[in-house]
């Protein structure tokens, strides 16, 4: 595929950094002009979400007191916001501006140079290409985009899942019936399930985001909203090879999560009233007198853990500013895995957590500790619940989780981004900002750091 013109992705460095050097200035003069009404805003994100937090975790009518403390927080962004629309305006259309043009010049002088492009090679279409199709992912995604017949038209065989059906024995089968690319379309623990399979036989995987969330699919470079041009992936594609993780055998593409996530992805009531499992298990996890959740680990710097209230254990490290967002990884073939730690032990702990993440500084928050290496181990007394790729498990310590690098040969359509959005991410950073320069400047941009 051939990129944009070099120059146009020069022009986009050169507003990029016009736009960030604006945005500096209006921050600049406003927290010269009016400094505290900045710390007054700042103030009030901590109070709204310290007395949220009470609210969520406190149990009857004491979690009324909270309410005082949310209301007067609010007020005060809101009058922040009404004295300094202009300016946050100003701001938000810079900042806006900056990441347009930053993303779209890095993006394209990575793609063009080496990132993606070295990592992947053209290949023929799929000689026998099978598609298993889950009808009922994503709201039923399957059939709103008719995949069964756009596959017929690839010359691709749809098979689509039955409800008891077993997800691997229908994979195995199609290998053993002579596929030589398997495609998924589905959620993510679906296309954890297939790519298992695809590792074990030696043979291709391609995803479709007929998911949900698709966080597979974002981290591949896929457009979430093409789910039917994902398909081309099989006759038009190129082809890499990606890192897989496992936990005790059980594989995952996205991540595992112990703690507070997966405690209520456990509770049967889950799927169908998550906003009403939260908030109804909150107090019994993080409310007074609360147990932690009775897990024990060694830190990056051989520390003993056993007080975290979330673990995240990622295929490949993610991309962190905000734990909301925390939801994209730069490579996917580092062959490594990220671990990322957090204990919360008041409200406190939240409230300082949510200001930070306001001001994309999460990894600042003292009870936040993030690491890579390429295996980790977890112990307990108990069986740990995990929420292995959105799916509920409960496995029996240790918990070993060991990187498979290179353990998958993944397609994608050849006229696919490739790169994920933490990858062509750019923010206000030395090395970001650096790139941009060098780029305006009409040089190749520094390749980023593996």
């Amino acid at each position: 595929m051939v990129g944009p013109p070099r120059y146009m992705g020069q022009v986009a460095a050169i507003v990029a950094l016009l736009a960030a050097v604006g945005a500096l200035a209006v921050f600049a003069s406003a927290a010269l002009q009016d400094l505290g009404d900045v710390l007054l805003a700042l103030v009030s994100v901590f109070v709204v979400a310290f007395s949220g937090w009470f609210v969520l975790t406190r149990r009857s009518f004491v979690r009324l007191l909270g309410l005082p403390g949310m209301l007067l927080g609010l007020g005060g962004m809101i009058g922040f916001v009404g004295d300094h629309w202009l300016d946050l305006f100003v701001l938000i259309g810079a900042l806006a501006l900056f990441g347009v043009a930053g993303r779209y010049a890095v993006r394209s002088e990575r793609s063009s140079l080496h990132t993606a492009r070295r990592l992947r090679r053209r290949v023929q279409p799929a000689g026998t290409g099978v598609l298993i199709i889950n009808p009922k992912s994503g709201g039923g995604k399957a059939k709103r985009f008719n995949l069964p017949e756009e596959a017929r038209k690839r010359g691709i065989e749809p098979l689509l899942l039955g409800r008891d059906d077993d997800l691997k024995g229908v994979a195995t089968r199609a290998v053993f019936d002579g596929a030589d690319v398997l495609g998924m379309a589905g959620g993510d623990g679906s296309q954890a399930t297939v790519a298992s399979v695809a590792m074990h036989h030696e043979v291709a995987h391609v995803c479709v985001p007929a998911g949900t969330r698709n966080h597979f699919a974002l981290d591949l470079g896929l457009d979430r909203d093409d789910v039917v041009g994902a398909l081309d992936a099989f006759t038009d594609g190129v082809e890499r090879r990606i890192d897989l993780a496992s936990v005790n055998g059980c594989l995952f593409v996205n991540n595992a999560s112990l703690g507070a996530y997966a405690q209520v992805v456990q509770a049967d009531a889950y799927r169908d009233a998550k906003l009403r499992t939260w908030r109804r298990m909150l107090p019994e996890m993080f409310g007074p007198g609360a147990d932690s959740i009775g897990i024990q680990f060694e830190g990056p710097e051989a520390e003993d853990w056993a007080d975290a209230a979330l673990v995240v254990v990622s295929n490949n490290p993610y991309q962190l500013k905000r734990l909301s967002g925390a939801g994209t990884r730069p490579r996917l073939d580092t062959g490594r895995l990220g671990i990322l730690a957090t204990r919360i032990r008041s409200a406190r702990d939240v409230a300082a957590l949510a200001t930070l993440g306001t001001l994309g500084q999460s990894r600042r928050f003292r009870g936040l500790v993030e690491w890579s290496c390429p295996e980790f181990e977890v112990r307990s007394d108990a069986p740990i619940a995990v929420g292995l790729d959105g799916e509920a498990l409960s496995l029996t310590p240790p918990l070993r989780f060991v990187s498979l690098p290179g353990a998958l040969s993944v397609r994608v359509p050849r006229r696919a981004a490739g790169l994920s959005p933490a990858e062509a991410a750019v923010a206000m950073t030395r090395r970001d900002l650096a790139a941009l320069l060098r780029i305006a400047a009409g040089k190749a941009a520094i390749p980023p750091t593996p």
